[in-house]
């Protein structure tokens, strides 16, 4: 009978595998509501050993959500070719493929918390949400200096995806494809309100709104627009 050997983790191997189980405990549960104790059962190792690989739980937190931040930011990863609406569509998909995978844990970090209020996890928030707002810069088409309304219109569009995904997760109330595409249209709103106020940021618009087909989420949206307008 052979009698199997478990192999010994290397420092690095060991980190990145305590990380991984901290960030599939957190998909599950707020970070807050699981304990050291839980980490190492589930890493098959004893507590004392997570100690030696990270100082404490918020450590151990903050490597887990340095992970997480770096897979978020790169979820408004697309190419720039195509349509506007088409690819924010699928930025939308794959953004919120992330807030189901780690809904407890994408709450947490977005409302604060005990686990959540060092200067390095809100430097992580910060990256993420400047890795988004330069892409979307670039699926835009802007180059500097930005115009003002534009910076206005993007962040808040970001600040927007934010909080409706966490009313989102709230009982999921919505159909989440209706969502992806709501908040879609939700930043054509925006840019053609700013763009009515600014004739920079109205060429760019109409630059990127005549490249839209016919049946694509900026074109349906005016044609709600219209209808809703109609007597």
């Amino acid at each position: 009978m052979t009698i199997g050997v478990r192999r010994r983790m290397g420092v690095e191997e060991r980190r990145q595998q305590l990380i991984g189980v901290a960030l599939e405990l957190f998909s599950r549960r707020s970070p807050d509501e699981v304990s050291i104790d839980e980490i190492a059962s589930r890493a098959g190792i004893s507590r004392p050993l997570v100690y030696h690989y990270f100082p404490g739980k918020l450590s151990l937190y903050e490597a887990a959500l340095r992970r997480a931040s770096e897979d978020l930011a790169s979820r408004f990863v697309e190419p720039h070719e195509g349509p506007l609406g088409s690819r924010l569509r699928r930025v939308m998909g794959r953004f919120f493929d992330f807030v189901d995978e780690h809904g407890p844990g994408f709450s947490a970090l977005m409302r604060g918390g005990p686990a959540v209020g060092s200067s390095t996890t809100n430097a992580l928030i910060d990256s993420v949400r400047q890795a988004a707002y330069e892409q979307m810069l670039a699926h835009m088409g802007a180059t500097e200096p930005v115009p003002p309304r534009l910076e206005l219109v993007v962040r808040s569009w970001i600040s927007l995806v934010e909080s409706t995904a966490l009313i989102w997760l709230d009982g999921r109330r919505i159909p989440r494809e209706d969502l992806e595409t709501q908040l879609v249209q939700d930043f054509a709103a925006l840019a053609a309100v700013a763009a009515a106020r600014d004739e920079e940021l109205a060429a760019l618009l109409r630059g990127l709104l005549e490249k839209e087909p016919g049946d694509g989420p900026f074109t349906d949206l005016a044609a709600r627009l219209i209808a809703l307008a109609s007597p």
